[in-house]
């Protein structure tokens, strides 16, 4: 068994190479990342830091101020897109890929599709976003198979609210949001995505977007109408089809909560239950057929009284850990919360804890190296070891996050806010520093980011290959602690799996410690394990070897560095 370990990346900021950085600046001022450019060898570089499948942010077609109508693309209004680039999440056409990311705009969906064969040919997965909640405001797929209906096609604009119609509308009303909107025109309005039923949004709403209607009728008291089974389910179904026919591995549901969870228990048994082969072509022709693995869905949910629901009857694999371990560990690194406080966030998921996803970044949180987080990305090294090795559940790190970006730049739309900008034409310098022009060598990074790096490659490829993490039980040592361990500060637990024992101690404190860990005989019985008088541990980290008993309630010493963790193999 492998655990999962999923690399993020926005394809516009990963592959730009370009070190113009102008504020609010075009593509033409400020280049964009294309699928290209994301070659075997940078491939082989994120393969090699220890992932096991990337997700591809950003890559299905979505509202841009950038005009591709010489292309036969429809332009949007700049009034209702976020930035120069616009938003990944305000998808403009279902059935086509952005255009900003191919060098040869007519050739765009065979660039992807050569990029998800090149992440295949690595060993890597791909996953890709699904946004079922909202769509841009003047979406229309000028892509879309034959015999394939639009969104929001055959609507009747004259109803609130149908199961019969995609979209929800505000007749009567135009859209008249509280800014000015120039000369864009929507008539009546259309309910924006972040459940705003009115025609008057603010800057703070999604008003990019607009909300699909899978047959809920919000304004009348939630009501259910799912049968017969409303239109934009089988429009829907027939996306993720027809994504999954591409090859994709896997689909990153964003705001999923938003949806009725019946929808995905309806949808998702469909698409898992279908063997998708990818048929490839070699030099001279032969078409092979390759079985894939059953496809995967992440949902990002962020209300527990929603986790088992979405896990058992929407029959999703993962959700985000957001509201209980991302936050607490993010409040243990930069605002001095208990560290014994990690128990209960575990414990508040522990039936389900296989179920979550593990992350300290990605693109709408900030940076770990930001001024808002903790100012260094060495800091969260403790943190990093608890999400990659605490269970078997997966984790994720964001591009970037390996080498310790700020994300404190001044980009356009987005300011300075400790994220990397999702919405505007911008060159990532920590990324152009490891990718070199290209030759994804790292030869431009500084010593500190080499050193994060390495930490994230041993820890990464450790988690994926050792059996007591990837599939082992998990002791918490936490309550057995008494004097010589600082609660507040340290925090420790076994990971055991047939031969193999781990002791994972961490030191989230400012400075050196001096602990003392007490295994209690309860562990050595739940585990089974066997005590001994004296033991080789080696820290799989540093290398590090030395001796020490392994006896119940017997302290064994160790010596940390400040924001510094020890994976001690038991020999």
């Amino acid at each position: 068994m492998t655990k999962t370990i999923i690399y993020q990346l926005l394809p516009r900021t990963f592959a730009n190479f370009c070190t113009n950085r102008k504020n609010n600046g075009t593509i033409q001022e400020n280049g964009c990342g294309k699928f290209n450019l994301i070659t075997t060898k940078a491939l082989r570089e994120i393969k090699n830091l220890g992932a096991t499948h990337v997700w591809y942010t950003g890559v299905i077609e979505h509202a841009t101020q950038t005009d591709y109508s010489e292309f036969g693309i429809t332009p949007d209004h700049p009034s209702v897109v976020k930035g120069k680039a616009g938003s990944p999440y305000a998808i403009k056409d279902y059935y086509d890929v952005d255009p900003d990311l191919a060098e040869n705009v007519d050739n765009r969906m065979a660039e992807f599709e050569a990029l998800i064969e090149r992440t295949h040919k690595v060993g890597l997965k791909v996953i890709i976003d699904f946004v079922p909640n909202h769509v841009a405001r003047q979406y229309h797929s000028d892509a879309k198979p034959a015999g394939i209906a639009d969104l929001g096609e055959g609507d009747n604009p004259e109803w609130a609210f149908s199961p019969l119609n995609n979209f929800y509308y505000i007749p009567g009303e135009k859209f008249a949001p509280a800014f000015d909107v120039y000369d864009y025109t929507e008539d009546p309005a259309k309910v924006t995505g972040n459940d705003c039923f009115t025609a008057h949004p603010g800057h703070n709403d999604w008003y990019e977007t607009i909300k699909l209607n899978y047959g809920v009728f919000y304004q009348g008291g939630g009501e259910k109408q799912f049968n017969p089974i409303p239109s934009t389910w089988l429009k829907m179904r027939d996306i993720l089809r027809f994504w999954a026919a591409k090859g994709v591995d896997g689909f990153r549901c964003d705001m999923a909560e938003m949806v009725p969870v019946e929808f995905w228990e309806w949808v998702i048994p469909q698409i898992k239950d279908v063997e998708w082969g990818v048929t490839t072509t070699d030099a001279a022709g032969k078409k092979t057929y390759k079985k894939k693995a059953p496809i995967i869905f992440i949902a990002e949910v962020y209300n527990p009284a929603l986790y088992r629901e979405f896990i058992f009857k929407g029959h999703f694999d993962y959700l985000y850990d957001k509201v209980g371990m991302y936050d607490y560990l993010r409040a243990v690194t930069s605002k001095n919360y208990p560290v014994e406080g990690i128990t209960q966030q575990w414990q508040a998921v522990g039936d389900i804890q296989e179920h979550m996803l593990y992350f300290l970044e990605n693109h709408d949180e900030q940076r770990i190296a930001s001024g808002f987080f903790c100012g260094r990305g060495m800091c969260a090294q403790p943190a990093m070891i608890v999400a990659a090795t605490l269970s078997t559940n997966p984790v994720m790190i964001y591009a970037g996050q390996e080498l310790g970006e700020k994300g404190m730049d001044v980009e356009g739309f987005s300011g300075i806010d400790g994220r990397t900008t999702i919405f505007d034409y911008w060159g990532v310098k920590s990324i152009q520093a490891w990718a070199n022009n290209g030759k994804w060598d790292g030869k431009g990074l500084d010593d500190e980011q080499q050193e994060l790096r390495l930490f994230y490659q041993q820890l990464l490829t450790l988690t994926r290959n050792s059996k007591a993490i990837t599939e082992g039980k998990m002791y918490d040592l936490e309550y057995a602690q008494a004097e010589g361990f600082n609660k507040h500060e340290h925090y420790a637990y076994l990971r055991h799996c047939e031969e193999e024992t781990l002791l994972i101690a961490i030191n989230f404190d400012d400075k050196h410690a001096e602990m003392q860990i007490r295994i209690p005989a309860e562990a050595f019985a739940y585990l089974h394990i066997q005590p001994c008088t004296e033991v080789q541990f080696t820290d799989l980290l540093s290398g590090q070897t030395f001796t020490r008993p392994f006896l119940p309630n017997t302290p064994i010493t160790l010596s940390l560095e400040a924001w510094k963790g020890m994976i001690l193999k038991i020999d």
